[in-house]
């Protein structure tokens, strides 16, 4: 498990099925992730049950907040595509619960996810791609260290139409320089 100011990730759990499924059916949850089609309960566990066989480093995360003495769920993240020779590994965040989308918690996500995945993984490049409509996970990206590296237009078709995919990553040493700096 990791902390951060507000946050804490832990392992997803059989019990958060049901969660995700209900914001991968959120056509605005959809929207921000790229997925086109809705979930069933069914093919949630058969994801679940696959993730089981990923190595640790690819198992997903929890992204939970404080509740009163619990806590409560929003959303999850995880590392995926990685590449060992070159020491690098896509990222991706969802943040479900759309009452607590913009109140900074992508951010100390993708904060978190770096210090798991510079210091503990030693990964030297942390990548993702976003909508380049999505402004507010773009702006959230951003305040956690991430560099716009290019565009690839026209990259998805969402919604009736093609949608430019924006590329962007952090390097170990930004994320070293950041640490050592503030």
């Amino acid at each position: 498990m990791f902390h951060g100011e507000r946050i804490r990730l832990r392992f997803n759990e059989r019990d958060d099925i049901p969660r995700y499924t209900a914001w991968l059916n959120d056509p605005a949850v959809r929207r921000g992730i790229s997925q086109f089609a809705p979930m069933s309960l069914a093919l949630e566990e058969k994801w679940f049950e696959r993730t089981l066989e990923r190595p640790t480093r690819e198992q997903g995360f929890a992204i939970e907040i404080p509740d009163g003495k619990d806590w409560k769920h929003i959303g999850s993240t995880s590392f995926f595509d990685f590449h060992d020779n070159s020491r690098k590994a896509e990222v991706g965040i969802l943040i479900g619960d759309t009452s607590e989308w913009n109140k900074g918690y992508g951010t100390e996500t993708m904060l978190l996810m770096q210090d798991y995945g510079f210091g503990t993984l030693n990964l030297n490049r942390i990548y993702l791609t976003v909508l380049a409509d999505n402004l507010g996970a773009i702006r959230a990206y951003e305040k956690a260290g991430y560099v716009h590296e290019g565009r690839m237009r026209a990259g998805t078709y969402h919604d009736g139409e093609y949608v430019d995919m924006l590329m962007m990553s952090v390097l170990h040493e930004e994320w070293d320089a950041r640490r050592t700096a503030g």
